[in-house]
């Protein structure tokens, strides 16, 4: 049954809205409605900027996870709107789940997933707006799972013409890998300059190396 037409958020509507800044989140999982959010300051990795420590590297090297792109992406996005430790609720409603199903459909929204013996243990799901990527959420069930996904997603945006990636929030977990803060005018200049160039996230090959990932990522402590 197709959703009430007041809750639902039209794909159309939401590129236009990433290409001001703005973005969706439910106040909590089981609310129906989303607002629009456009920080003050959010986090942005200029991809020339990438870093991740020293520990990571070494288990990315030891190569722990099949890594695959936009196989499962439902699947990704259900993932990350689950309950996990720490997490008690998500923003991810049923709505945002639809219309971020619609554009993976028309080839804005994509995934990088990480697999352990045919199981999905971790991911990343995000969209593409010119040569932005727009990160929306990440899970993991394995350690460190998230963080390979994010090294592969980095190295996939360098490799097909992105410059930049929007994280949305700046946390500690994102500084590791060279994640800034960025005024919200700063981002808007950004956008003007980026938004109307052309990237193509699925330009590269279905799964990178491990040796393109890591010349990809400066080494930090």
């Amino acid at each position: 049954m197709p959703r009430d037409s007041a809750f639902r958020i039209d794909p159309d509507e939401l590129l236009k809205a990433y290409t001001l800044g703005y973005f969706p989140m439910a106040r909590t999982r089981h609310d129906e409605a989303a607002i629009w959010v456009l920080p003050d300051v959010r986090g942005v990795l200029p991809l020339a900027e990438a870093a991740a420590p020293r520990r990571l590297l070494r288990t990315l090297k030891s190569e722990p996870f099949d890594v695959r792109v936009n196989t499962r992406f439902a699947d990704v996005i259900a993932a990350c709107a689950r309950r996990a430790k720490g997490r008690e609720d998500t923003w991810i409603n049923p709505a945002i789940e639809e219309v971020y199903l619609e554009l993976h459909r028309a080839g804005f929204a994509h995934s990088v997933e990480c697999w352990r013996e045919g199981a999905l243990v971790g991911g990343l799901y995000g969209v593409s707006i010119g040569a932005i990527f727009c990160g929306e959420s990440m899970f993991s069930t394995a350690r460190d799972a998230s963080k390979i996904a994010m090294l592969h997603l980095i190295a996939r945006l360098k490799a097909t013409g992105f410059a930049l990636l929007d994280t949305q929030f700046h946390t500690p977990h994102l500084a590791q890998f060279g994640v800034r803060e960025c005024p919200d005018t700063d981002y808007q200049i950004m956008l003007a300059k980026l938004a109307p160039l052309r990237a193509n996230f699925r330009a590269g090959p279905a799964q990178l190396s491990t040796l393109t990932v890591l010349q990809s990522i400066t080494q930090t402590s």
